[in-house]
């Protein structure tokens, strides 16, 4: 029995499975072929030629989007001392200690991005195992550790998105909505390109930006050209 739906059916119908379209021809489609009711975040999904059993060969990094993603982002932070009023001040959302370390421990989880300052990643380190596997926690390589928690929070609420390869060595990445331009959905894209491939490994060998794909949250997805977006 089909796991898809009659109107994914239809979509899926003018979409080729061999087909490669360019990124901005990719993008339109997506939003011609949008079927549901909601805004749908564009999402693209990049394989990537590195061994991810390798440490050495993780690729992580993070972006500014020029448009951001259309939501709002919740920002916590894990501070004490002179550092909370320069948090709220930049606008994070939560700032504590102990208190945000008991509510995540009961399983409250409303933000999205977590930062601390340096002195709190002992206490912090009784939720890595919450905020770890989910990709929130603090961490100092990606700038989340920081004594300069406003310019990190500032940072945060202009649109800095992470990424990180899975264990199949590829990366999963949300552009912004569907109700976003073609020319914003194509300039986040090529933003996050240029991220991507300054994050490749000293030790990758061969191709590195092997193959791309582009679809919605509940659409069909259409492959594009990696090249392209390299040269542009």
């Amino acid at each position: 029995m089909s796991k898809h739906g009659k109107k994914y059916g239809k979509a899926a119908e003018q979409v080729a499975s061999d087909q490669v379209l360019s990124a901005p021809d990719a993008l339109q489609k997506i939003k011609d072929l949008s079927f549901v009711k909601f805004d749908e975040s564009v999402d693209l999904d990049v394989n990537l030629g590195i061994d991810p059993s390798k440490g050495e060969q993780v690729v992580r990094g993070s972006v500014i989007l020029p448009h951001g993603r259309g939501k709002t982002v919740k920002v916590l932070v894990f501070a004490k001392g002179d550092a909370v009023d320069q948090a709220k001040e930049a606008g994070a959302d939560f700032v504590g200690a102990e208190d945000l370390v008991e509510k995540i421990t009961g399983g409250w989880m409303d933000f999205d991005h977590a930062v601390a300052t340096p002195d709190m990643m002992g206490l912090v380190g009784k939720v890595a195992k919450i905020l770890g596997p989910r990709g929130l926690l603090p961490n100092k390589k990606l700038g989340t550790v920081s004594t300069d928690v406003a310019q990190v929070v500032s940072t945060l609420k202009k649109g800095q998105a992470f990424f990180r390869n899975d264990k199949a060595g590829i990366v999963h990445f949300s552009l912004g909505k569907v109700s976003f331009g073609v020319d914003q959905l194509q300039e986040n894209l090529q933003a996050f390109v240029k991220a991507l491939q300054s994050a490749k490994p000293a030790t990758a060998k061969g191709k590195y930006l092997k193959k791309m794909s582009l679809s919605s949250s509940m659409g069909v997805g259409i492959a594009i050209n990696p090249d392209e977006l390299v040269r542009s």
